[in-house]
């Protein structure tokens, strides 16, 4: 049974986000180019050794190019990272690089549903609003 996490992960998980997010509109550019990289979730070690940074990115066909050069990268990063919260934390978690893709996991899922709809296989005989006597009782 997975333990939820503690204020002080919750705590360390946001202002690495918010620093993090700040350090890749600073120097996005230059490690992956024109993609859109947006950090969507960020998972703290119960230890606060380790930070698990999920990404979403957009704006380019291939989504995977962008993670590898960031994860090329990861020292830099953490540089920076540790420039901006040094002060704050004892120990700045070491980050890991993983892709979210639960956004396009979303559109997907839809586009699917919207077809079936299309076609009429959505499993619907009855107009919305319409019950059937039989159902009801």
């Amino acid at each position: 049974m997975a333990k939820s996490a503690s204020k002080r992960q919750l705590q360390v998980a946001e202002m690495v986000r918010r620093n993090l997010s700040m350090v890749f509109q600073q120097e996005g550019q230059y490690i992956y180019g024109q993609a859109m990289v947006t950090i969507t979730n960020v998972m703290i070690s119960p230890d606060l050794s380790l930070a698990k940074v999920y990404l979403s990115v957009y704006n380019t066909e291939n989504k995977q190019e962008p993670i590898l050069e960031i994860e090329a990268n990861t020292k830099r990063l953490q540089q920076a990272l540790t420039h901006r919260v040094g002060k704050q934390l004892r120990k700045v978690p070491i980050l890991s690089f993983y892709m979210d893709d639960t956004l396009d996991e979303m559109y997907r899922l839809r586009e699917l549903f919207d077809k079936l709809e299309a076609d009429n296989q959505m499993g619907r005989d009855r107009e919305e609003g319409e019950f059937d006597d039989d159902y009801i009782k």
